[in-house]
């Protein structure tokens, strides 16, 4: 593995770290200023992000509203600057309720950063 996809890679897996460790600060450390993130939801395309002030608003209201949120990476690999997971997404309901989703997310890496985010659900 060249050393670029290697970086690139390892920034996602510090990323998918702090967003399971529900670190905020840690996660928006590691998205560019001008970072790029679409969400899954609402279909058919998701709602678009942009900034980091935006984006940490997002990730605020999804901690917040799903405090023993997970995701689990399946499957991760790169080249270059971009990065693929397949990953799942698990969650307890305030009813004691288990659930989960699959989906991919497509990352592109730069200057050790998070520059793009797009997230894709089955379902």
């Amino acid at each position: 593995m060249d050393s670029r996809t290697a970086e690139s890679q390892a920034v996602v897996e510090r990323f998918n770290d702090a967003l399971n460790a529900h670190d905020l600060d840690a996660v928006m450390a590691l998205m560019t200023d001008d970072c790029l993130f679409e969400n899954t939801y609402p279909s058919p395309d998701g709602e678009r992000y942009e900034g980091q002030a935006p984006i940490r608003r997002f990730w605020e209201k999804l901690i917040e509203g799903s405090p023993h949120a997970h995701f689990e990476a399946e499957e991760l690999f790169a080249t270059g600057d971009r990065v693929v997971v397949r990953w799942r997404y698990t969650w307890k309901g305030d009813d004691g309720i288990e659930g989960h989703v699959r989906g991919v997310d497509l990352f592109r890496v730069r200057d050790g950063k998070v520059a793009e985010k797009l997230a894709y659900v089955k379902g």
